[in-house]
Parts: structure tokens; sequence; C-alpha cells
């Protein structure tokens, strides 16, 4: 809660005193120390645990898997592109286009960390810190899958919630439970949040900035395309991202399974491990 209310005070003062591309530079600086600082204070004062608990580790593996999680959300962001440019919802209108003031490279430099650390500090917020807390505080109580059933479905309800300010028509939340309900159940699988991250990270910016197909975003456009087609199908919460979303979550499961030679809870979700 109190990272919310930062975050907007930040937002608030600095777009109604600074310009672009300042105004961008500065939120992301506030991101970033907001996002570090949360994930210190829960960690030392809040739960008392390492930040490596969690699902931060950092280590080699990690890193492997927050790749392997942008190459996937890539790769159905790309498939979104196709099936919307075949069906005849999306025109190609060029390259390289929206960098505004800033020569497009480095404006594409600054919007990819900036999605990068509102991804994170989403994750690490979400399923990091809520549902970890939820499902440790739950289990004992009840069995372990009920135990993360509930925090998942908690966690996700709230993530949902507060991507209101993005939805036009109630039905549109359906979009974001999905989108909640397949980054959870990748982390419950992991105790990890590499995949999660890396997942979320390249979906909201391969979206917008590399196939232009974002709408509450505006950005720089490596490929730009005008949306022609009914937003049921093409708009940002449309059936064609709810669609590709769920195939994301498939092709991530398939690849834990092919990892780790199976599909199960990862005991860390749901266990304490204090400093």
């Amino acid at each position: 809660m109190l990272t919310f209310i930062l975050l907007g005070i930040l937002q608030t003062a600095i777009r109604a005193r600074f310009e672009h591309p300042v105004r961008e530079l500065l939120e992301l600086t506030g991101i970033g120390v907001i996002l570090i600082g949360a994930i210190l204070l829960s960690a030392r004062v809040i739960d008392r645990r390492p930040v490596s608990e969690f699902g931060l580790s950092l280590d080699r593996e990690w890193w492997h898997s927050f790749v392997v999680g942008g190459l996937v959300a890539t790769a159905i962001n790309g498939g979104a592109l196709v099936v919307s440019l075949g069906a005849g919802w999306a025109t190609f209108v060029g390259v390289m286009r929206g960098s505004g003031d800033l020569p497009f490279v480095p404006a594409m430099m600054v919007v990819f960390a900036y999605l990068a650390l509102a991804a994170t500090w989403e994750e690490f917020i979400f399923r990091g810190a809520m549902l970890k807390n939820l499902a440790e505080g739950s289990n004992g109580f009840v069995s372990q899958w009920i135990a993360v059933g509930l925090a998942v479905t908690l966690s996700t309800l709230v993530f949902a919630f507060l991507h209101g300010g993005k939805i036009t028509n109630p039905s549109h939340y359906g979009y974001y439970l999905i989108a909640g309900l397949v980054i959870s159940g990748v982390y419950v699988l992991t105790g990890e949040l590499a995949l999660s991250i890396g997942f979320h990270v390249f979906y909201n910016f391969t979206q917008s900035a590399i196939f232009g197909l974002g709408h509450s975003q505006q950005t720089p456009e490596l490929f730009a395309v005008d949306i022609v087609g009914p937003s049921r199908w093409i708009g940002e919460e449309g059936l064609v991202f709810v669609g590709f979303a769920v195939l994301g979550g498939l092709v991530l499961m398939a690849y834990i399974y092919w990892r780790d030679g199976s599909l199960q809870l990862d005991d860390r979700v749901t266990s304490y491990v204090g400093q």
C-alpha cells in the first residue's frame, strides 16, 4: 500500500512540473528507488527474510529463466501481430516511429527501463510478497494446495482490480484475471520470479514498443501499426491477446516440465525462512 501511495505522489508531482523527456527520466528514477526501497524494507523490517526468499535469487539459473520468459513473451506477441495483420484488424504503416524529441534508440531504452521496473515492481508486490505471504499464512490451517489456491485467487483479484484504470468495459477484467493466473501459476510452480518477471517485462515491452499493439501505453514503435479491427478481438484486452496469453502460460509450463521433470507446487511458496 505504501508503494502505491508513493508512486501516486511521485507521478502527480513530476507530471505537473516536467515535460517529455525529462518527465520519463525522473519517473524512471523514482520507480527504481521505490522498488529497491520496498524490497529492502520488506526483507529487513516487515518479513525479516533474505531477499532471495521473495523469488529474487538472481543467480545464473535465475537469469537464464528470465531470458526464457522474455523469449516466450516476445514470440506470443509476434504471433498476435501476425494474426491481427492476417485478419485485417491491423495495418502496417512504417518502422521506427513515435520517438518524439529523443533519437529512436535512446527513446526505446528509456521505455524498456520504465516498463521493466514497473513490471518487476508488480511481480514483487503481487507474487513475491502478497501471494507468498498469503500462502505462508494459510498453510497449516488448510492443505498446501488450498493455501496456494487461496493465495493465487486473492492476489490475482487485487492485480486485476488495480488495472481498472485501463478498462472501459467490465468484461475486460477477464484479461487481467487470466494474465494474473498465468503468471501466478508459473511462480507457484518454480518458487522464483525469474520466469514471471521476464515474461511480464517483455510482454509489455514487445506488445507496445516492438510490435505496435499497445493502446494504454503510447511508446516509440519499431513496427508501427494502425489498429482498425473490433476492440472485442484486437483491443488491448481483446480475445486475441487473451488467447495468446493463455498460450504463453502453456508454453512456460511446458518449459518448467521439461526443465524439472514434473509440475508440482514449490515448497518455497508456503515455507518461511527467516533471516
